[in-house]
């Protein structure tokens, strides 16, 4: 199927943001009216992100300040996949959470008691943490060496997250560094599992067909939608390279040079 009929038979765009929509605090030019137009041809797109340092209305206030209208239906985070999961699997527990104060804000308003008080944590959540400290990981590897039957939670694999000068390091990274201490890797919730997508399709009463994942890393987004049976599009204005997607043994079902090839195919 060439690029053109694949883009117009989706109904449902699922837009990675960082590197795909905008870079750092930079929006693209093509943004808004790639938005816009997917709207007035009668689709739907949702904002799906791996950031969990964010809550949605932290994002929601971010997007609002580039010129981007949204409300917080507009959103499918893994900070909602990793809440979605813990109803699931953990209803009631006291969590540890190694984030942000938006993140643990996000969990309390799932209902989730957050505690730093170590002899009552039931279950430990490691999220993209940019308000990182020793304690933390000091507690987290107390927790996880002391009390091998505890749940361990990530919200993401991401190894980094990019910025305007390069890139700095994001949960899988702290993962990494929580294993060598402790040897326990965890549950990993958000995207390149299909957990994400599939919550989308099943919110909006989507098919797979009619459903894709746009984004700017292979591993993750790409992934993502692979996993979930999607079409998985990788645009090359964020993370990855000409070489590393040579080097990857995963390869997307299309590659773009950016998310305004999106608007183009629309457009016309």
């Amino acid at each position: 199927m060439n690029k053109r009929k694949l883009i117009a038979g989706k109904r449902l765009f699922l837009f990675d943001m960082d590197g795909t929509l905008y870079l750092g605090e930079r929006l693209y030019d093509f943004t808004i009216e790639l938005l816009d137009t997917i709207k007035k041809a009668g689709k739907t797109y949702l904002f799906m992100t791996n950031n969990s340092s964010k809550s949605v209305e932290d994002y929601i206030k971010k997007l609002r300040g580039m010129g981007i209208e949204c409300t917080r239906e507009d959103f499918i985070t893994s900070s909602q996949a990793t809440a979605y999961y813990l109803h699931k699997h953990h209803e009631g527990n006291r969590l540890y959470v190694c984030g942000t104060e938006s993140l643990k804000e996000e969990l309390r308003r799932e209902g989730f008691p957050v505690t730093e008080q170590l002899d009552e944590v039931d279950c430990v959540v490691m999220g993209f943490d940019t308000e990182l400290t020793f304690q933390k990981l000091h507690d987290v590897s107390y927790l996880l060496l002391t009390r091998p039957e505890l749940p361990y939670i990530a919200t993401n694999p991401d190894l980094v997250c990019p910025t305007e000068f390069g890139s700095v390091p994001d949960c899988g990274s702290v993962c990494i560094g929580i294993k060598n201490a402790t040897g326990r890797e965890p549950v990993v919730i958000g995207k390149p599992t299909p957990l994400m997508p599939q919550l989308a399709m099943e919110r909006l009463g989507m098919s797979k067909e009619e459903t894709c994942v746009i984004g700017d890393r292979i591993y993750t987004d790409v992934k993502s939608g692979q996993n979930a049976g999607v079409t998985g599009i990788l645009v090359m204005s964020g993370e990855t390279t000409p070489e590393v997607l040579e080097l990857s043994e995963d390869k997307p079902d299309l590659i773009l040079e950016d998310a305004g090839e999106i608007l183009k195919i629309l457009r016309d």
